[in-house]
Parts: C-alpha cells; structure tokens; sequence
C-alpha cells in the first residue's frame, strides 16, 4: 500500500511509559530464559527493545495504518449500503 499522502514525513520515535517498558523488558528477559536459556539484564533487554522499535517498528506501525485504513473502508462501505437502503423510489412520468 503505497503512502503517497505522507511523502517526506518521518515516524516519530516510539515512546514507552515507565510501566510499559518495564512489562516489555520483563517479557524480554523471560523470552530468552525460557525460549534460548540465557539469562540477560534489564539493561540488555531495554537495549534490544528499542532496537526493534527502531527497526522494526515501522513494519508494524505500517501494518497497523493499513488495518485502520481496511477497517475505515468497510466502514465507509457499510454506510454507503445503509444510505442506499434508505433511497425512496421515485416516479416516473
């Protein structure tokens, strides 16, 4: 899907809450315990965290509009069947 409305404009660096970093460097943490039986640091987690939001980041947040952009288009669609259903007939001479 093609962003022809958004050309030369940047995303903006994805901000966490306190709370929600943590939780992400928690479940981080517990990934690599429990899945590659490594234990790393919090300081290491946060670090690889905002890696993936740097690189990563945009596929999802893209994906994200896209879904938006789908959900607002059957939406739109909807509404057009509804006013259409509602058209009177007319008649004729």
């Amino acid at each position: 899907m093609s962003n022809t409305l958004n050309v030369g404009h940047e995303m903006k660096d994805i901000e966490f809450s306190k709370d929600q970093k943590d939780n992400m460097v928690h479940k981080v943490k517990r990934y690599f315990d429990d899945e590659l039986d490594q234990d790393i640091g919090a300081f290491e987690a946060e670090f690889l965290i905002d890696f993936l939001a740097k690189e990563l980041g945009p596929y999802f947040y893209n994906r994200g509009l896209q879904d938006a952009q789908q959900a607002l288009n059957d939406k739109v669609e909807e509404a057009n069947y509804l006013i259409h259903e509602l058209e009177q007939p007319e008649g004729y001479l």
